[in-house]
């Protein structure tokens, strides 16, 4: 008898074939257990059909993971950890800890198993692969600095943001504001959560006092603060 296969069976096929087997064979086992079906006309046009149909869904899916994969490359996380001198963190930043800050960034939400990476153990900046299965592999930047460091990190990105667009003579007033609020937050008690807080306060007032005369950049910058800051909430 002709049947169709409608799953894989040992020694005899893959889903979508059509093989020859002994009747009993066909009657007895392969169509009462779904396996298989008689290659009837009507059943081979159906099969043909469905395998356009697992094409175009196979296509779609690609070009969503593709998008996928163009919208997260090179994007950076924040995390703030305790550190020793050696730069080694007391714990790690997980999979599951990447995968729900991306998710907060970006509203792409990634298995953490597609994360290509255990967890992170020291201070610097990692490159992050995700696997989506595609041909574009996306490397997300995951940047770890010390807690106690935090807040002058996230205020320096914010003033940077600004210096970019308005020139060297904002860099050179930054890098003054900056290093008052550097002693601060070095000689400061509170804890890293009042400091994130404190953060977005300064560098938005940073940005007020650099560019009263350029809104667009200042909106560019206070973003960017908020940004980061959502990430590490």
């Amino acid at each position: 008898m002709k049947v169709m296969l409608l799953d894989y069976v040992y020694k005899q096929g893959v889903a979508g074939e059509v093989i020859d087997v002994a009747d009993g064979y066909a009657r007895n086992y392969l169509i009462p257990k779904g396996l298989a079906v008689k290659a009837t006309e009507g059943e081979l046009k159906r099969a043909k059909k469905l395998r356009e149909q697992a094409t175009a869904k196979r296509a779609a899916l690609e070009n969503r993971l593709n998008e996928l994969a163009t919208e997260i490359e090179g994007v950076e996380l924040i995390f703030g950890r305790r550190a020793a001198v050696t730069g080694k963190l007391f714990g790690s930043v997980t999979t599951q800890e990447i995968a729900d800050a991306l998710m907060e960034k970006t509203g792409v939400d990634i298995n953490r198993r597609r994360i290509s990476q255990q967890g992170l153990r020291e201070i610097g900046t990692h490159d992050v692969p995700v696997r989506l299965g595609t041909e574009n592999s996306p490397v997300l930047k995951v940047t770890i600095v010390r807690e106690e460091e935090l807040t002058e990190f996230l205020a320096k990105r914010a003033v940077a943001e600004v210096a970019a667009a308005e020139g060297d003579e904002t860099v050179e007033v930054a890098q003054d504001y900056i290093q008052g609020l550097a002693e601060e937050i070095h000689t400061s008690s509170d804890t890293v959560a009042d400091s994130l807080v404190e953060a977005a306060e300064s560098a938005e007032y940073a940005v007020e006092e650099l560019v009263d005369e350029s809104a667009d950049a200042a909106e560019d910058a206070i973003d960017a603060v908020d940004g980061d800051d959502e990430t590490l909430a």
